[in-house]
């Protein structure tokens, strides 16, 4: 008997397709019986640079904490996060992730009589978030490739609750000015005040050049309906511990946190991102090398006449033709990317920017792949 006909399951949860995470390391090494060493990753939006020794260093000498339960509250952290960005320490909540961060806040705003807006090419977590709620989805078609902020307010229901936001976005790496996000902030709080959330996702935000950095915390006083996620697993190097952050009203905090397991950042986590936050070094770096490298993969694609989408993030997607064959090819040379046909991007593969060695390794494969093809 199929225990399927069995299980009394909500058909918004038979419905929801799991996330589509890039392929480990070790797998493919099983799968291609390929030395695990002489595989390069370019598939999660990991930080080439590896981690700070900073945080090498710390982790290593506190083996005795791993018997301990971590701080329910995450003090330390909260307060080194406070001081660094100028913000309440009651206005943050702490997440296994800013993936984590994203679940609390569809757990706390929607419901199975409520409804989610998202950008047709956006993050595949804010879209099995919603359907996890029983929620409606408002997704809206993009402009070239990011976030059409006309239409997301035109998309404004009765029962809509959240709007998600990422900037940069992910997949595609565009960017929303801080011009154009005042002025859409401005159209929903005017007219919507806090009945409907705004989340910022910034997974991103490290890697934008200065001049199009803005302070988005200092927001959140003007418009208390905003929510601000960021996570310590791109530019900072930390996403094998999963560690994230929201800022928001301390109303909204306090309902999110209501919500949020007790234990749910381990103890290294904290202990990291804290010495993560103090080695301003090692995230210049990070930075530095991700738009050196990014400006290669620009004039590789070029060279080959592949269109691309200029990246405000640490990955870049391209359109390769066939996608599935050619990531099929890179899979046999030990080369993992994304494709991203679940995001309805057929031809397009995102590729994260990895150090200079292992993007050379990579359009050496590439060139290959294309001379066969």
């Amino acid at each position: 008997m199929d225990i399927n006909n069995q299980l009394l399951l909500p058909e918004y949860i038979k419905k929801i397709s799991p996330y589509q995470s890039g392929k480990p390391i070790n797998e493919l090494a099983r799968e291609f019986g390929i030395e695990s060493a002489s595989i390069v990753k370019l598939a999660s939006n990991e930080n080439s640079l590896g981690v700070s020794e900073r945080v090498v260093s710390a982790l290593s000498k506190a083996k005795d904490i791993i018997y301990r339960y971590p701080d329910a509250n995450g003090f330390d952290l909260k307060l080194v996060l406070s001081e660094k960005y100028s913000i309440p320490v009651e206005s943050i909540v702490l997440g296994n992730g800013s993936n984590d961060i994203l679940e609390l806040i569809a757990m706390t705003f929607l419901d199975g009589n409520s409804s989610a807006i998202y950008s047709e090419y956006s993050f595949a977590v804010y879209k099995i978030a919603t359907q996890a709620r029983g929620a409606s989805h408002i997704e809206v078609p993009s402009s070239n490739y990011g976030h059409d902020l006309n239409l997301f307010y035109k998309s404004i229901t009765d029962n809509s609750r959240l709007i998600f936001i990422a900037n940069p976005n992910n997949p595609t790496g565009t960017f929303i000015k801080k011009s154009d996000l005042i002025v859409f902030l401005d159209s929903v709080y005017n007219n919507y005040g806090s009945k409907l959330i705004v989340v910022l996702d910034e997974a991103y935000t490290e890697y934008l050049d200065e001049c199009d950095k803005f302070n988005s915390f200092s927001l959140i006083e003007k418009y208390p309906n905003l929510i601000v996620t960021r996570t310590f697993s791109k530019a900072y190097g930390l996403a094998g511990l999963r560690v994230g952050f929201s800022v928001s009203n301390p109303n909204i905090a306090n309902f999110i946190n209501r919500v949020r397991q007790p234990f749910n950042v381990n103890c290294f986590a904290q202990l990291a991102a804290i010495e993560a936050l103090k080695d301003q070094d090692f995230l210049d770096k990070s930075c530095y090398l991700n738009k050196k490298e990014k400006e290669r993969f620009y004039n590789f694609f070029d060279s080959l006449g592949f269109k691309y989408i200029p990246s405000f993030g640490n990955f870049i997607l391209v359109n390769v033709g066939d996608s599935n064959k050619v990531n099929f090819e890179l899979l046999k040379r030990g080369i993992i990317v994304r494709p991203v046909d679940n995001y309805n991007l057929s031809g397009w593969l995102r590729i994260s920017i990895g150090n200079s060695l292992e993007n050379s390794l990579f359009f050496d494969s590439l060139s290959d792949i294309v001379r066969l093809i």
